[in-house]
């Protein structure tokens, strides 16, 4: 395993709850925390400028007088998606903001740029990068990155096309640093999954937006509880760049889910999360495929235990087996 040291003892599960444009705000982020698993938000979901300061004060604040009041508790750290696309005008002032807040851990997005790699390092903070296939995985590493988020298919939002036993298998022929996985997990076997497959964290997004803190409308949320693998849509039509997204909200959109054209790569914008682009997130839903184990709505706290009791379960499960394999 490659967990960094400075998560021991901060973690129950092996998990990171995924940054969800729109929907990650404080309230998720900190319930995940709290709860012993790595919460994140995108640093675009504060707006203006101005909130992501308040936020990550907030963050940092709550964070530590809950530490202070249950010093044996496993409260996690928390991290910040930066999207460092040369689209986005407002990369330069959340970088500076992380900084100034010494944000544990920072997760890059759609690029991969050394000097903000070294700006967080300049302060002991740990970069994570998402990449969709060996080639970005290179690429993040020569840049600096301590780890990667392999987005393999079925993963929601922006995916890749890759297997998880083929992404992770050929990540750990050349790199033994932390590793997360990204792509229909919504349950605790399937944590324990990815770390059998070599993966050090699972990476979780689609299973939290129908939790009571996720910022995502009623609608939404709903629709996350009512769908299965069936109900996803792969297409780069929304921007620019191919995901996952929620058929049924393609439809109510007015469009025909299965008759999509292309989108066109040129076009992505990351306009401080304003762009007409962006926007589609609000009526246009992504999600992932693992959406069909999301059965019902609660709190993030509770579905963080529901994680953990199926982690156990299915770890004990495991052995039992491979016990009788080994008599």
């Amino acid at each position: 395993m490659a967990i960094p040291a400075s998560l021991a003892n901060k973690l129950s599960l092996p998990v990171i709850g995924s940054p969800l444009f729109i929907i990650s705000t404080p309230d998720l982020v900190l319930a995940q925390c709290k709860a012993g698993i790595i919460g994140s938000f995108p640093s675009l979901n504060a707006r203006p400028l101005e909130q992501l300061d308040e936020w990550l004060s907030q963050l940092n604040e709550e964070l530590a007088a809950a530490r202070a009041a249950n010093p044996a508790a496993r409260i996690a750290p928390y991290a910040v998606n930066l999207i460092v696309h040369k689209s986005n005008n407002r990369i330069e002032e959340d970088l500076a903001l992380c900084v100034k807040h010494k944000v544990p851990m920072v997760i890059t997005s759609l690029g991969a740029r050394p000097e903000v790699n070294a700006a967080i390092h300049s302060y002991g903070g740990i970069v994570l990068h998402d990449i969709i296939n060996i080639v970005f995985a290179h690429k993040a590493l020569e840049k600096g990155a301590d780890g990667l988020i392999a987005v393999c298919t079925g993963a929601g939002g922006h995916a890749g096309v890759l297997s998880p036993f083929a992404l992770i298998s050929e990540i750990r022929e050349f790199f033994d640093g932390p590793l997360a996985l990204s792509g229909s997990i919504s349950n605790g076997a399937q944590i324990l999954a990815a770390q059998a497959m070599g993966a050090d964290f699972a990476y979780i997004g689609s299973a939290f937006i129908p939790t009571h803190e996720a910022r995502a409308v009623e609608g939404y949320k709903d629709m996350i509880v009512a769908s299965a693998a069936k109900d996803i849509v792969y297409s780069s039509l929304f921007t620019g760049v191919s995901g996952n997204y929620l058929a049924p909200s393609i439809a109510k959109a007015g469009m025909d889910p299965n008759n999509l054209p292309e989108g066109d790569k040129a076009t992505m914008s990351f306009q401080s999360g304003e762009s007409a682009k962006a926007k589609a997130w609000k009526d246009v839903w992504g999600a992932g495929q693992g959406v069909g184990g999301v059965k019902e709505r609660m709190p993030a706290a509770e579905f963080i235990a529901k994680l953990k009791r199926e982690y156990d379960e299915a770890r004990a499960g495991l052995a039992a087996n491979a016990a009788f394999y080994a008599a």
